[in-house]
């Protein structure tokens, strides 16, 4: 009995070693990525995103991501083209980039959906960020996704 155990236990442990689950943000690396259909070189591209464009880790198998973005779309992300660097999308219509966190500061600029952001800094219900065009400032974190 303890031996059918033990094997039904090593089974299991490889089952979730081959395919475990990682639900962990990570950001599309410099000079950006291809998302593709599977887990390999083999399978279609299905998307090229940019530089920092946030995804959810949601399953690790080898090299690869099976990664999801703000609108549930999902696709395979080689691990070395992914970072822990955190940034977010703006998943409004449109954002208000602000001077401070709260929306009684001055609006230094707007951003409409699918903006990708660098997060500075996290305070409560806003975050700061910076564009890659420079603009920083405060974003109210309701309206983004990934941080």
């Amino acid at each position: 009995m303890f031996r059918k155990i033990l094997l039904w236990a090593f089974c299991l442990l490889l089952l979730i070693s081959g395919s475990a689950r990682a639900s962990a943000m990570v950001s599309v690396a410099a000079g950006g990525a291809s998302l593709r259909s599977g887990p390999g070189d083999k399978h279609p591209v299905t998307w090229n995103l940019g530089a920092g464009f946030p995804l959810r880790a949601v399953e690790e198998l080898g090299e690869w991501y099976r990664v999801e973005d703000f609108d549930g779309d999902s696709g395979w992300l080689r691990k070395e083209q992914a970072v822990r660097e955190p940034h977010v999308i703006v998943k409004a219509e449109r954002a208000e980039v602000r001077s401070g966190p709260s929306d009684r500061y001055r609006v230094v600029g707007k951003a409409s959906r699918g903006v990708v952001f660098k997060v500075l800094k996290v305070k409560e219900k806003w975050i700061k960020v910076r564009h890659a065009d420079g603009l920083t400032g405060w974003v109210s974190r309701a309206l983004t996704w990934g941080a």
